[in-house]
């Protein structure tokens, strides 16, 4: 088992920054591919952005590339997620998760992923 504990979302005008952060406690030692999704009132859940097991692979929804950045700090097992140029329309809440799958690729389906967090809101004021 792997618990996900997100932190840093919070309130930003448009064109600011935010940097989120996923704690993993648990079953770390083993490897596991990561990602960000969100979900707004009344919509899907969206994957936004994700890293390989292996970390050798990234991928980021259209929406958001360029101006959101994955990383992961296998120390800390923690990952982030560098939000810059936000946008009225990526306010939502904002999840981490895990996948055990071992694939060389970034899963974009939240039902790929074994675990997640709590969630937290992400707030883009214009």
């Amino acid at each position: 088992q792997v618990q996900l504990v997100e932190s840093g979302g919070g309130l930003a005008q448009a064109g600011g920054s935010l940097r989120l952060s996923c704690a993993a406690s648990g079953r770390t030692s083993s490897r596991y591919g990561v990602g960000w999704f969100r979900q707004a009132p009344g919509m899907d859940r969206e994957f936004v952005a994700g890293r390989s097991w292996s970390g050798g692979t990234t991928n980021y929804a259209d929406s958001v590339k360029g101006r959101f950045t994955i990383s992961r700090d296998n120390a800390k097992n923690t990952v982030y997620l560098q939000m810059n140029s936000l946008k009225p329309e990526d306010t939502a809440v904002y999840y981490c998760a895990a996948t055990s799958q071992i694939r060389p690729i970034v899963l974009t389906s939240p039902g790929s992923y074994d675990y997640w967090g709590q969630g937290t809101q992400v707030t883009v004021s214009s």
